[in-house]
């Protein structure tokens, strides 16, 4: 089958790189795709934002398949336009799409679904949100209802700074979801469905904030690792069984059936497991470590959802290595990333570790950064350890002036 990839990010080339590797799969085409996916796979310019223009690509490629990475184009309705002309396509339709586009929906379908989640409170004036956060008490979590890339949360101690996320999120026209505080480790759990069915992957753990220690601001996610030895044995069957299969039935039931990649946010807390939050989409950087895992094609499996054919599927294999990403950000990033500057040591690295590309682009022939997020750097190894050894020895060959990445990643997890 041929493939057609909406993305321009790591995620997106770590999807592509675990595609190719399908015998299924013939040809994998990428757009826009970056610096990195260019080197394994043919890409061409697109507007992501525009579903129609997805569509019709997708119509002129004659593929046979469409994965779309980012949450933007399944809001704005990019799987519906490529349905809509005929062709499978792994992503929810804009109206299940809204389970990562709106927070305040997404606490909607979990009550309605009894899916073990945070109190919360909807805001749409700062009074409201002075209230909820007395209400629920420090620390204080703040939301903006829509979708912000991964950085529009703010978890603080301090009042004034949660009411100043809050107004600055008023300011623009949205909405606000205050929360309770949930405690103990995250977790990220992936499932794929075909609207009826849902297969879980394999968990992971991502890290949000910008330095080490789970210092600095929010990010869209600066390194994660795969698998978690600390985790309950039942993890996967428990979230499964109360949190993935009671949401795909509860969108079944209310005819917004959600085909595609359900990605559960999760906290394992005293009084047990509680959603963080749901997307839409594969997650970043989470994706790279989970697909470095995954020994079943791809390929067959994304076109087996997008045609509802998972109830037939073949139980799915995962190695038995553990992997590491680190992620290289550039200087300023996540407030003020720079771009245009000159990556060097990316083939050392490749020789030690997957490189996964997220902000690149070719200038005169060379590759520089041209994003916040510039590199993934995933690491394999027959332990978590072993893995973030070669992930950070990949990670040292590589220079980007200004740029940071935490130093920190899986550093506390005992094999």
């Amino acid at each position: 089958m041929r493939v057609l990839v909406v993305g321009s990010g790591a995620r997106e080339h770590a999807i592509t790189q675990s595609l190719i590797a399908d015998s299924t799969v013939s040809e994998v085409v990428v757009a826009p795709g970056n610096a990195g996916i260019a080197q394994v796979a043919r890409t061409v310019d697109l507007d992501i934002t525009d579903a129609e223009a997805i569509g019709d690509l997708a119509v002129a490629l004659d593929v046979d398949l469409v994965v779309v990475g980012p949450e933007a184009p399944l809001v704005a309705g990019a799987a519906d336009a490529v349905r809509d002309r005929g062709i499978a396509c792994f992503g929810p339709s804009a109206a299940a799409a809204e389970l990562e586009g709106s927070k305040a929906f997404a606490k909607h379908v979990m009550a309605q679904a009894g899916i073990p989640t945070a109190m919360a409170l909807v805001c749409d004036h700062i009074d409201q949100v002075g209230e909820a956060l007395d209400r629920f008490g420090a620390p204080y979590v703040v939301k903006d209802d829509g979708l912000a890339a991964g950085k529009g949360v703010v978890v603080t101690n301090d009042r004034a700074e949660a009411l100043a996320h809050a107004q600055h999120c008023l300011d623009t026209g949205a909405r606000l979801v205050v929360e309770e505080f949930l405690d103990g480790p995250e977790v990220s759990l992936f499932g794929v469905s075909d609207g009826t069915v849902v297969l879980p992957l394999q968990p992971a753990q991502d890290f949000k904030r910008a330095r080490d220690g789970d210092e600095g601001p929010n990010t869209g996610g600066m390194g994660a690792y795969s698998p978690l030895p600390w985790a309950p044995e039942d993890l996967v069957s428990d979230v499964t069984q109360r949190v993935l299969q009671p949401l795909i039935d509860e969108m079944r039931r209310q005819e917004t059936p959600f085909v595609g990649l359900l990605y559960a946010g999760l906290a394992l807390t005293a009084r047990g497991i509680r959603v963080v939050e749901f997307n839409a989409r594969f997650g970043d950087p989470e994706t790279q470590v989970v697909l470095a895992r995954l020994r079943s094609p791809l390929g067959a499996l994304l076109m087996a959802a997008a045609t509802g054919q998972l109830a037939d599927a073949r139980p799915l294999e995962w190695s038995a290595d553990a992997a590491v990403t680190v992620v290289i950000a550039s200087a300023g990033y996540p407030d003020s990333p720079q771009t245009g500057v000159a990556i060097a040591g990316l083939e050392e690295a490749a020789r030690l570790a997957e490189v996964f590309h997220g902000g690149t682009t070719l200038q005169d022939s060379a590759i520089v950064s041209s994003g916040g997020r510039v590199l993934s750097v995933t690491g394999l190894g027959p332990t978590v350890q072993a893995a973030r050894e070669r992930a950070y020895a990949a990670v040292d060959c590589i220079t980007l002036a200004g740029s940071h990445h935490r130093r920190d990643i899986a550093a506390n997890v005992k094999d």
